[in-house]
Formats: C-alpha cells, sequence, structure tokens
C-alpha cells in the first residue's frame, strides 16, 4: 500500500520544529542506498533551487503621485523605458529592456539596483488632463519611496533547456550565450537534479497559489508560464528532455536579497536577468519521494544547433555528461558550459531548508493544479456585452430616459431631452444621437 501525509499534517511538523527537510540534491545523494519508502519515512520537503538568466521577468512598480500630480503616459528608469499604460503612477519595467543609451545596461539591472537599495531616476511624461495638470516629473525612487514593487515573471523556471551548439564558421551571439564555430562549445541552462519541476515532473505539488522562494523572499506561482507545455518528448525516467512546463511568478520585491539577483548583460544579444527560484516539494506519498530522488545521469538534454534557422537537433546527453565539463556529439569532442550558477542555486535551496526548519516557510497546496491531467475549460459561448453596464449614464441623465432591463440597457424616447450628457461621459463610446443605442 501506497504510504502518504498530507499538506496539513507537514505544516503541523514544521511548526512544531519535527519537520526533516532535506534539499533535493541531499536526497539524489541518498538514492543508491535507500528506497522511495526509506526517503518517505525519514523525510517530510524537500527544497529545490535554480539560478539562471530568465529574460521573461519583471517588475510592477507603483510610483505614487507627484505633486502636482502626473498622469504617466511614458516612464524611463536609469534610462530604461518601462511600461506605462497601466494607470497614472504605476508601471512595469521588463528584465530584457534596453536602455536606450548604453544597450549593455537594461531593466534587468534596475531590478537588481532597486533590490539593492539603490536609488533610480525615474523620468515621467505625462497626459495633462483636468486631474493631472503636470506635463513631467523627474526624481530619485528606490524601494524606500514607492507605494509598492513587485516581481511579476510572466515566464521562469522551465522544467528543462535544450542545449545549444553552433556548427557554422562565424561566432553566433545567442540567448544561451556565445557560442563558437564548427562546435567548440556546447552551453546548457538548468541545475539538473537541483531544478525545482524536475523533482515533481507531474507537477503534483506545483500550482496557482503555491509558496516559493523567489530571489530569496517570499513568492508565489502565479499562472501557468507562457510557453507552458507539458506534452514534450520524455526520456523513460518521465523527465521532458528540453522546455516543457514553466510558471509565472510574483512576490514583493522589498523582502528579497540582492544575493539571489542579478542583471547581466549576454555579449551580442542583449540584457536579461538571473533569478533564484526555490520551490519545496512535499513529499505527500511515497510516488513523490521517488521522484525526487532523480540523479543528473537520468535527466536527458536535447543538443540544437543554433546555426539551423530552425535550431535542428542534432543530439542528446544527459546532465551528468555535461558536467564532466565534456562530451561527444556526432563523433565530435565538445567543451561544454554552464549558464546557470549552481553555487546560488544551492544556497536559494539551503535557505528555504532553513527558513522551513526555523518554523517560517510552511508548505501550501495550489488552488489550481497544472498537471497531465489538465483540460483547457469550454468557451464561453455567451454574447458579448454591448457595453460595461457601469449605470453612469443612468446616474446622470436629467431625464431618466435611460434604465437597466434583462442585463441591458434601455432608451425612453419619450423622456429624453437629447442633451447628449450620456454621449459626453460614456467610457465605451456607445452613445449616439443624444442616448445609448
Amino acid at each position: 500500500m501506497k504510504r502518504q501525509r498530507s499538506i496539513e499534517e507537514i505544516n503541523e511538523k514544521i511548526m512544531n520544529g519535527s519537520a526533516v527537510v532535506l534539499t533535493a540534491t541531499e536526497i539524489s545523494s541518498l538514492a543508491s542506498n535507500h528506497s522511495p519508502e526509506d526517503i518517505f519515512d525519514a523525510v517530510d520537503v524537500v527544497t529545490t533551487g535554480t539560478f539562471s538568466p530568465m529574460c521573461s521577468s519583471g517588475a510592477f512598480i507603483n510610483f505614487g503621485h507627484t505633486s502636482p500630480p502626473t498622469k504617466m503616459k511614458k516612464v524611463h528608469l536609469n534610462g530604461v523605458e518601462g511600461y506605462a499604460g497601466i494607470a497614472a503612477v504605476d508601471a512595469y519595467i521588463g528584465a530584457a529592456q534596453s536602455s536606450d543609451q548604453v544597450q549593455e545596461y537594461g531593466g534587468g539591472h534596475v531590478i537588481e539596483a532597486l533590490i539593492k537599495g539603490e536609488n533610480v531616476l525615474l523620468e515621467a511624461v505625462g497626459s495633462v488632463t483636468d486631474c493631472y495638470p503636470s506635463p513631467s516629473a523627474s526624481r530619485a525612487v528606490s524601494l524606500n519611496t514607492v507605494n509598492e514593487a513587485y516581481l511579476y515573471n510572466p515566464r521562469n523556471s522551465y522544467q528543462n533547456y535544450a542545449a545549444a551548439v553552433n556548427s557554422s564558421s562565424q561566432t553566433l551571439r545567442t540567448y544561451m550565450g556565445t557560442l563558437l564555430p564548427h562546435c567548440q562549445n556546447l552551453n546548457y541552462c538548468t541545475s539538473g537534479e537541483l531544478s525545482p519541476l524536475i523533482n515533481d515532473p507531474e507537477l503534483r505539488t506545483v500550482g496557482t497559489g503555491s509558496r516559493i522562494l523567489l530571489c530569496g523572499g517570499i513568492g508565489y506561482i502565479s499562472a501557468r508560464g507562457t510557453q507552458f507545455n507539458i506534452h514534450k518528448k520524455k526520456n523513460r525516467y518521465g523527465i521532458p528532455v528540453e522546455g516543457a512546463a514553466t510558471l509565472a511568478l510574483s512576490g514583493n520585491m522589498r523582502g528579497m536579497s540582492p544575493r539571489f539577483v542579478k542583471g547581466v548583460t549576454m555579449p551580442g544579444y542583449g540584457v536579461t536577468l538571473y533569478v533564484a527560484v526555490s520551490i519545496p516539494i512535499p513529499l505527500l506519498d511515497t510516488d513523490l519521494a521517488a521522484r525526487t530522488m532523480i540523479t543528473n545521469d537520468k535527466i536527458h538534454m536535447t543538443v540544437r544547433d543554433f546555426s539551423d534557422p530552425e535550431h535542428r537537433e542534432i543530439g542528446e546527453v544527459t546532465y551528468q555528461e555535461l558536467l564532466t565539463g565534456s562530451t561527444e556529439i556526432a563523433g565530435q569532442k565538445i567543451r561544454t558550459v554552464p549558464l546557470s550558477g549552481m553555487t546560488v542555486a544551492r544556497e536559494s535551496a539551503e535557505r528555504l531548508k532553513s527558513l522551513i526548519q526555523k518554523g517560517l516557510f510552511t508548505v501550501s497546496a495550489p488552488v489550481e493544479e497544472y498537471g497531465i491531467s489538465l483540460q483547457e475549460p469550454e468557451k464561453s459561448r455567451d454574447e458579448a456585452l454591448p457595453c460595461t453596464l457601469c449605470e453612469t449614464c443612468i446616474a446622470l441623465c436629467p431625464a431618466g430616459a435611460l434604465s437597466l432591463e434583462n442585463a441591458s440597457l434601455h432608451h425612453d424616447p419619450t423622456r429624453c431631452v437629447n442633451c447628449l450628457l450620456c454621449r459626453d461621459i460614456c467610457p465605451c463610446g456607445l452613445a449616439k444621437g443624444g442616448y445609448h443605442d
């Protein structure tokens, strides 16, 4: 019979200080002489970690109102453009956005600077309105002065990632780093047996609402990451050989540590952000215990040639091979080059382990699961609303000619005085000829 325990039982042990927590690396080292039943009986939570360039990252920031108020239309932070089409003093800065002046500096560097506690220069151009009379704003901001600042990363923590080579005669500058000609190097980017989603490949404990460690602070899984694909090719151990699942992550920047985030520039390609992510895997049963016992020799990665427009597949390697410093593809010995920072990935996993052991971090069940049985909801066949049904026009109509009936806006032409007020104040722009159609 499969042995089981609940999230609640694990959290009770965490709070009374009796929970046993090991990192995924420590679990893997026990795999050769322990059974899944042994691991399940001895361990409650396994912590994972990765520290890799994650371009699809960024931050939402609310700067607070200026005096006089500015409705920010264009925003730059240290010369890096943010997206200001959210609200008057909110903006989103993407990690991969480059500075207008210095291409080697970008959003990732700005995010790092803020987490380090530094001031950054906010420059904003505004749209002048009756309630926002100031056409511009310029001031230094930091995490101490802004209202709120959250990392919101649409796509982090790939379950696995393909390795890259370059068979052409020209050096290639890519998101996988510099690829030397004639397959002189093979670049790879994963933390292997420590990687979060490799330790729970069916995503049984990972989903919306799961509490995680993001850049050293408390974060959460917000949604499936963009480019989420659980149907990628898997090896015989059930591990995808590239891509597959990704996660959208969020967290308050004020709780993050500069030790676990780094803005960088991929030479000749662009800027990005190294992000540390650690996810706890609660051992709910022996099957999960067996999954966390995965070792590097059982993790395979596709090798792709980036000199080909389609990045054609030219081979497959194990993570264990990559760690030796070289591998052989099509009879050619190639140096292997890691992009992930394993030292910081291990530190992040250890940090999460320590927080759990001290009772400062409990594990959480996802409120939405992403597992292999995922079914997309049927799309609604309901008709679209003709307007927002906000009732602004009804409230302000001086003649009482407008009303809401059966979730539809009704116009009484016998009352309408054709003052056109509804046309002027309608946020949907639907008023015509003095009334709503």
